[in-house]
């Protein structure tokens, strides 16, 4: 059933907020407790759906997983090659990540796993997956294209490859490494284009032996030796800066606006959106700087901003793929053009982002046009139109950057279906109602 929500001007923002923890190091905390020799403990996990789908895989794969009273999460795992073949098929929803790296971890054990989710996940490429985990052994059955519903028949023999990556994608990176996990000797990625290295900083937190080594040509190599013994540790879950980036646009947008948003994952490989926003203009300041679980953290504290339209070279997409609907959100409002090169990963997100970023901009009167993997929008330094009803396709984040767009725009914006926002940030409507925001039902 749809859930429709409308977002109206709001006359400033203000007051402090925690968003919710990061998606992508709840699902590898999960994960790697699942693992570990021991308990694990972890704080902050993001409870929107995705994550939960995780949680639910693991156990289905042998884990203890349970939330306790406090709100932490406790595992138990069964070590490096000690998961068990699940008695039904996995479900994860929407989530791709959860997905892709669910295949490395069960790729090199031998046994047989199915693979579905929602309409949206079953529609996205599984190959870029499959294809180099065949090559270490494991066998796919998918529908056409490579896509869900699959079925992993996992190898008891894994050979370690050396594969470089043809796309930049942390999720494929993930998912070889994971499987490598339970392969002897040593399997190495190979990316040329640095992508979020959650992964390694994780595994080395719980005992594995990760390497990475600069190319001479710019290029990285990770590798990971093969049975580590993992053993249970105390993870702490960072503000997720992809969840921020909501609050904090519409904060840059919305005038006489100032918000603190704490504990925020200040990861470099994942605030390529604050280093843009910087450029346009925005006023970010970062307060009490410091390392949580080896992950940079700080508070950010967001003020009303004039922004300037400026070109996003293509080298930074990987820092901030996620990012890219908020931020021409925020070009909408710039003054000037804002060029946004090396777009092709967003056509295979949970749905085909860079349309739907393109045609909802269109739609509330901002002038926007695309050129091959380049989107461009035209800002004219003052508020668009807005007044349209976006239609979100189970996406999330499309339907969060149209409520943003609603909240400083002149005619209110309302989306089709806000059902989605769930799997990545739960409580984001009273969140940002809490700060001054006017988001409620038509």
């Amino acid at each position: 059933m749809s859930r429709p929500l409308i977002s109206r001007r709001a006359d400033s923002l203000s007051g402090s907020a925690k968003v919710p923890g990061d998606k992508s190091i709840s699902h590898r905390a999960l994960m790697f407790g699942a693992l570990a020799v021991g308990e694990s403990r972890v704080e902050g996990l993001l409870e929107g759906d995705d994550v939960l789908r995780t949680a639910a895989a693991m156990r289905a794969l042998g884990a203890e997983v349970e939330r306790l009273d406090d709100g932490s999460w406790r595992l138990w795992g069964r070590g490096v090659g000690g998961l068990r073949e699940p008695d039904d098929l996995l479900d994860l929803g929407n989530s791709g990540t959860g997905a892709r790296l669910m295949m490395g971890l069960v790729a090199t054990h031998p046994f047989t796993t199915f693979f579905t989710g929602d309409a949206s996940l079953r529609s996205r490429p599984m190959k870029r997956v499959s294809e180099p985990l065949s090559r270490m052994g494991a066998r796919f059955v998918t529908r056409e294209g490579g896509r869900l519903p699959a079925a992993l028949v996992g190898t008891d023999k894994p050979v370690p490859i050396t594969y470089e990556l043809p796309v930049a994608s942390a999720q494929v990176k993930s998912a070889i490494l994971l499987a490598g996990l339970n392969t002897p000797g040593e399997t190495t990625v190979i990316e040329r284009e640095a992508t979020r290295d959650h992964t390694e900083l994780m595994l080395r937190n719980f005992g594995a032996t990760v390497t990475v080594e600069p190319r001479e040509d710019g290029a990285r190599r990770i590798t990971v030796t093969g049975f580590p013994e993992l053993t249970g540790r105390h993870v702490v879950v960072p503000a997720d800066p992809s969840s921020a980036a909501f609050p904090a646009v519409a904060a840059l947008l919305v005038p006489r606006s100032e918000i603190r948003l704490a504990g925020i994952g200040m990861n470099p490989l994942r605030t390529g959106l604050f280093r843009t926003l910087a450029e346009m203009g925005a006023d970010i300041g970062y307060e009490n700087p410091r390392t949580e679980g080896g992950e940079q953290v700080a508070d950010l504290v967001v003020r009303s901003s004039v922004l300037s339209g400026i070109d996003v070279p293509a080298e930074r997409a990987p820092s901030m793929i996620d990012e890219y609907p908020i931020l021409a959100v925020a070009a909408a409002f710039a003054g000037g053009t804002t060029r946004m090169f090396g777009l092709s990963e967003l056509r295979v997100k949970e749905s085909d982002r860079f349309a739907a970023t393109l045609l909802g901009l269109q739609a509330c009167g901002v002038k926007a046009e695309a050129e091959g993997d380049t989107l461009i929008v035209h800002g004219t330094g003052r508020p668009p139109a807005g007044g349209a009803t976006i239609a979100v396709d189970l996406d999330h984040r499309i339907a969060m950057s149209f409520l943003v767009l609603g909240m400083a725009s002149a005619e209110p914006v309302a989306v089709d279906d806000a059902e989605a926002v769930d799997t990545s940030f739960p409580g984001f409507v009273d969140l940002m109602n809490g700060l001054g925001a006017r988001i409620s039902t038509p």
